[in-house]
């Protein structure tokens, strides 16, 4: 069997909150060719995800943390090298839950998905990917917004917060996007078409969201949870949706946290809180991708990347999305 050199990132201990560089090394290995039913993918963009500081903790998640010492758990688009008895051939462009490495070992039926070649591959980590689908099952098939209806998004110049909005103005929303500084509150309105758009670091912010929520908010799209969401809930209107899809602004669940209790707000107002987990839908993932395309190809959702380059800026990319320091979806360039 051959081996070629491979460099991986591991975590190296594990964090107590947001993972940090010092939670993560680089590490060289020898990987080997496939056995049958396994391809050898050569990566080529890693992607890097809120749900990452999840996956690394100890703590109770939806699904169980990586191993110290072990590969980062992450999806990643790369280009077939070899193959042993699959459907896919020397050459697809592929996507998977890859890890943080140059190249990967895994079987054909580990969810590896052909790229449209049509895009950039790297698109497929991100607005053709988890994070447009997650905008589009958690807005369309969770909180089915009605056209007029007031949504809100947080993290909004986000990935998949971005998605949202563009959606909901597709399907005839009013649009209020909140977000962490003045350039983003500048590109939800001018390039995601968001009616209004608050950075919640203003000291002015809840008055702000106050009168911008009029009389009341139909749909939450939730990525943060939190003093953000804490601020939106008296603004609910009656029958509204809130879609749980993050918790990115607490930043340990250990011990667990306290703060406004919602369920005052949910009775009165006779609305409903759901939370959405992406793998809940594995099965819709090829059909809104086909829906997506098209919008992705006419510009009717414009998106953005942040680009890292080289493994060596993996440890320290995940703390950048807690930080703010992104805009888009944030990606790693091999």
């Amino acid at each position: 069997m051959a081996h070629r050199a491979n460099r991986q990132v591991i975590l190296a201990n594990r964090p107590a909150g947001i993972p940090r560089s010092e939670h993560f090394a680089i590490a060289d290995s020898m990987i080997g060719d496939p056995e049958p039913g396994q391809v050898l993918v050569k990566n080529e963009y890693l992607s890097v995800d809120p749900a990452m500081r999840g996956w690394v903790s100890a703590e109770s998640n939806y699904s169980s943390p990586v191993p110290v010492g072990s590969v980062m758990r992450g999806s990643a688009v790369g280009t077939v090298i070899e193959s042993n008895k699959t459907r896919l051939q020397i050459g697809d462009q592929v996507v998977g839950r890859f890890g943080w490495q140059e190249y990967a070992l895994v079987a054909e039926t580990d969810h590896v998905l052909r790229v449209n070649t049509a895009f950039p591959a790297s698109l497929a980590l991100g607005v053709l990917g988890a994070n447009g689908i997650t905008a589009w099952l958690g807005l369309l098939d969770v909180a089915r917004p009605l056209p007029g209806e007031l949504v809100v998004v947080s993290t909004a110049a986000g990935a998949v917060g971005s998605v949202v909005g563009q959606l909901a103005r597709l399907a005839g929303c009013r649009t209020i996007g909140i977000t962490s500084s003045q350039r983003k509150v500048d590109i939800c309105l001018d390039e995601y078409g968001f009616d209004s758009a608050l950075n919640y670091r203003a000291p002015d912010f809840r008055e702000e969201l106050e009168e911008a929520c009029g009389d009341g908010v139909d749909v939450y799209f939730d990525n943060t949870s939190g003093p953000i969401s804490d601020s939106l809930m008296p603004h609910l209107a009656h029958g509204a949706r809130v879609v749980v899809c993050g918790t990115a602004a607490i930043e340990s669940w250990d011990p667990w946290p306290s703060g406004p209790r919602v369920h005052r707000h949910l009775l009165t107002k006779g609305a409903s809180m759901h939370g959405f987990l992406l793998q809940d839908h594995a099965h819709e993932f090829e059909g809104v991708l086909e829906r997506l395309a098209p919008l992705v190809r006419s510009g009717a959702i414009r998106y953005h990347e942040h680009v890292l380059d080289g493994l060596e800026s993996a440890p320290g990319a995940v703390s950048l999305l807690y930080e703010g320091g992104n805009v888009g979806k944030t990606i790693i360039r091999l």
